[in-house]
C-alpha cells in the first residue's frame, strides 16, 4: 500500500513541478503548437502555446513507479515494466511526431506510414512479450483469453499455439491503436484528457489493488473467487504514478493552458491505458470506464463514415467536442461537462467490477 501512495506522489511532484521548467525551455525554444486552419475560430489564440508537455507526464510516472520501487524495496515486476516501455515507445512516436510539425512549421506530422511502422513494431514486440513472460506459476502478464472483468471463456489459445499467439498479437494491436487514437482525438480542449486520464487511471488504482488482496494463490484458484493477474499490485503502482503524473500536469493544462500534451502526451497515455487493460484483464471493461473517449472516437467515425455514404455532416465539426463548440459552448463548460459524464462511465465500471465479484464470491 506504501508504495501506491509514494508512486502517485512522486508521479503528481514531478508533473506539478517539472512542467513550469519544461515550459520555460519550450518558449525559449519557441516550440510552440501549430492550429489547424479548418478548426474552431475560438483556437487560434492558442497557436504558439507550448507542446511537447507529455515528456514530463511521461518522466514523472517513470520515475514514480521506478522511484517508488526503489524506496520501498520491491523490484519492478514484467508487468508493469511493459507498460512503461508501451507507454514510453508510444510517447516517442508522439514526440517524433511533434517534433516534426514544428520543425516543418504545420499542423501536420509525421508521415502515416512512418506512424505506423513505429506503432507496430512497439505494438507487436509488447505483444509477443506479454505472452511470453511467465513466472513460477507460468502465468504470463498478457493472456490469450478475452477478457471482460476477468478473462472469459473465448481464448486464442483454442487455435493452436503459433495460430493463438498471432491472434493476440492482432487484437493486442488494435486495443493499442484505438486508445492512442482515442486519447489523442480527445486531447483538443485544455485539460480534457488529462482530467479524463486522471479518472481512469484512478480507477484502475482500484481495481489493480483489489485484484491484488483477492489473488489467486496457486496457478489451481477458482476463477471466479479470485484473480489470476500475474502482478495486480504492481499494476496498482503505476497506475497511481499515471495518475499522479496526470493530476500533476492538469494544473499547468486546465485552462487557460500554458502547455498543452501533444501527441507525446496523448499516445503515451493511450498506449498505458492499453497495456494496463491487457496486464489486469479487463480488455472489455476498459471501454466502459473510458466511455467518454469510446464516445469521442464514435463521433469522429459517424462523421466520416456519413459524410462519405450520403455527403452530409452529422455534427457541425468531429470530434464531438468540437460540434459544442460550434454550438456556442464555452470551452471551459464543455470541459467540465465532459469530466462529469466520464466520472459516471468511471464509476459504472467500477461499481460493475466491484458487483462481479461479490456475485462470484456469493457476498
Amino acid at each position: 500500500m506504501v508504495n501506491i501512495i509514494v508512486a502517485g506522489a512522486l508521479g503528481l511532484a514531478i508533473a506539478l513541478f517539472g512542467t513550469p521548467v519544461l515550459i520555460k525551455f519550450l518558449i525559449k525554444k519557441q516550440y510552440g503548437q501549430f492550429i489547424r486552419q479548418d478548426g474552431p475560430a475560438g483556437h487560434h489564440t492558442k497557436r504558439g502555446t507550448p507542446t511537447m508537455g507529455g515528456i514530463v507526464m511521461i518522466i514523472a510516472a517513470t520515475v514514480g513507479y521506478l522511484g517508488s520501487d526503489l524506496l520501498v524495496g520491491h523490484g519492478p515486476s514484467a508487468s508493469g515494466l511493459l507498460v512503461l516501455y508501451l507507454m514510453v515507445g508510444m510517447g516517442l512516436i508522439g514526440f517524433l511526431d511533434d517534433f516534426t510539425k514544428i520543425r516543418r512549421e504545420r499542423s501536420l506530422g509525421l508521415r502515416p506510414t512512418w506512424k505506423f511502422i513505429g506503432q507496430g513494431v512497439i505494438g507487436v514486440s509488447f505483444a509477443v512479450l506479454a505472452i511470453k513472460l511467465p513466472d513460477s506459476r507460468g502465468w504470463t502478464p498478457g493472456s490469450k483469453g478475452i477478457s471482460f472483468l476477468r478473462d472469459t471463456s473465448v481464448t486464442l489459445a483454442a487455435w493452436g499455439p503459433i495460430i493463438g499467439l498471432v491472434a493476440f498479437v492482432i487484437w493486442a494491436n488494435f486495443l493499442i491503436t484505438a486508445w492512442t487514437n482515442a486519447v489523442n482525438l480527445t486531447d483538443g480542449l485544455d485539460g480534457l484528457a488529462a482530467g479524463i486520464c486522471t479518472m481512469i487511471f484512478g480507477a484502475y488504482i482500484v481495481i489493480s489493488f483489489w485484484a491484488w488482496r483477492h489473488a489467486c494463490p496457486t496457478a489451481g484458484g477458482v476463477g471466479e473467487y479470485c484473480y489470476t493477474v500475474r502482478d495486480p499490485l504492481d499494476a496498482a503502482v503505476i497506475t497511481a504514478a499515471l495518475a499522479g503524473a496526470c493530476l500533476g500536469f492538469l494544473w499547468w493544462n486546465a485552462s487557460p493552458a500554458r502547455i498543452f500534451m501533444g501527441d507525446t502526451g496523448s499516445l503515451a497515455l493511450g498506449g498505458a491505458y492499453a497495456g494496463m487493460s491487457i496486464i489486469t484483464r479487463t480488455e472489455i471493461l476498459a471501454a466502459l470506464i473510458g466511455g467518454l473517449l469510446v464516445l469521442v472516437v464514435l463521433s469522429d467515425i459517424i462523421q466520416i463514415g456519413s459524410f462519405k455514404l450520403t455527403g452530409r455532416r452529422v455534427f457541425k465539426m468531429a470530434p464531438l467536442h468540437h460540434h459544442f463548440e460550434l454550438s456556442g459552448w464555452g470551452e471551459v463548460t464543455i470541459v467540465i461537462r465532459f469530466w462529469l459524464i466520464s466520472v459516471l462511465f468511471v464509476a459504472s465500471g467500477v461499481a460493475l467490477f466491484y458487483s462481479r465479484w461479490l456475485v462470484g464470491s456469493g457476498g
